[in-house]
């Protein structure tokens, strides 16, 4: 499932720069997760990087967006090539 940025967010911006599919993107209150370009990092990383920077642990699986593994690898590849 694609991942989202909590209410939570302090708007710091370290999620944006760590994501391999430029899904991240800084809204009017906090920044946000684009779920169509979302993979969770399957296919560049063995953990979602926005998860593994965030300070105050606001970026989290969104239950509103889930996918296989299958799906991520195929919306991996075709972000990607």
């Amino acid at each position: 499932m694609a991942y989202k940025i909590t209410e939570e967010c302090i708007n710091c911006g370290a999620c944006e720069p760590e994501c391999p599919n430029q899904a991240i993107t800084a809204g009017d209150e906090r920044y946000v997760i684009d779920a169509d370009k979302c993979t969770e990092c399957v296919g560049s990383f063995d953990a979602s990087q926005c998860a593994a920077v965030c300070p105050v642990d606001s970026c989290v699986p969104d239950p509103d967006h889930k996918e296989t593994r299958e799906a991520l690898e195929i919306k991996h590849k075709k972000l990607h090539g």
